[in-house]
């Protein structure tokens, strides 16, 4: 059982609101009094005095509770602890965020947002690690490029997406980055992606679809989309720039 120990106000309401949200049993009890005999994993602030030595503690101030409560949860399942964040690339990536064993969240997000959201689980967590497909080259490429201090591996994805049954649409892209989470890698630190033709025509019939004045971007704005250097929006107000 997890016990919340702590004199830390913020901590305390915080930690006990998630653990509330995630249906786990504890209990909370005064920094110094006994514990619960079922006591396993201990959440307490970085002044709190536990004199207990035998009992896994995870320590946290008031704006890391979930952190904390990944942690104790892993603990508590056997795990090490360790947060994989595992990326199912494309236009709208699927994430998925282990803490050991234990899938502690995901999501589903538009790419222009998606290193802000990792970078994000990725803070304060436990020897993070980032394990991304390798399909969707170009909007992989961008994610390895741009994520920068983390570790990565680059993660052979062919069978990870998995049978979707009634009512799980939607689900695939975030179960896939579970799948891709639980699997080793090769360590890669940038990638270089040449789009083929049929990438660059890809991106161009997507311009024309997303524009209101039925507009296909160019090449070179293509390329540069492809590279990264622009979302598909940006690349058709320039290319509206230079119509004007």
């Amino acid at each position: 059982m997890i016990v919340v120990a702590t004199a830390d106000f913020e901590l305390y309401h915080e930690a006990v609101a998630e653990l509330r949200n995630r249906g786990v049993d504890f209990t909370t009890v005064e920094p110094g009094d006994p514990l619960p005999e079922r006591t396993t994993v201990l959440i307490t602030g970085p002044d709190d005095d536990v004199s207990e030595t035998d009992i896994s503690r995870v320590t946290a101030s008031g704006d890391e509770a979930r952190r904390a409560v990944d942690e104790a949860l892993a603990l508590l399942r056997g795990g090490d602890g360790r947060t994989i964040i595992g990326i199912d690339p494309g236009t709208r990536p699927g994430i998925a965020v282990l803490a050991g064993e234990t899938i502690v969240a995901a999501f589903h997000v538009p790419l222009a947002d998606a290193v802000s959201v990792i970078e994000r689980e990725a803070k304060d967590a436990i020897d993070p690690l980032v394990r991304i497909g390798d399909g969707a080259r170009l909007q992989g490429a961008k994610l390895i490029n741009e994520l920068q201090g983390i570790p990565i591996e680059l993660v052979d994805e062919t069978g990870t997406t998995p049978y979707l049954g009634t009512g799980a649409r939607g689900m695939g892209d975030v179960l896939a980055a579970v799948n891709i989470a639980q699997m080793a890698g090769e360590p890669i630190e940038s990638r270089e992606i040449t789009p083929t033709d049929g990438e660059l025509q890809r991106i161009k019939s997507r311009s024309r679809e997303e524009s209101e004045d039925n507009r296909t971007i160019d090449e070179e704005l293509a390329r540069r989309v492809a590279a990264g250097e622009l979302d598909i929006h940006e690349a058709l107000d320039e290319h509206r720039e230079r119509d004007s």
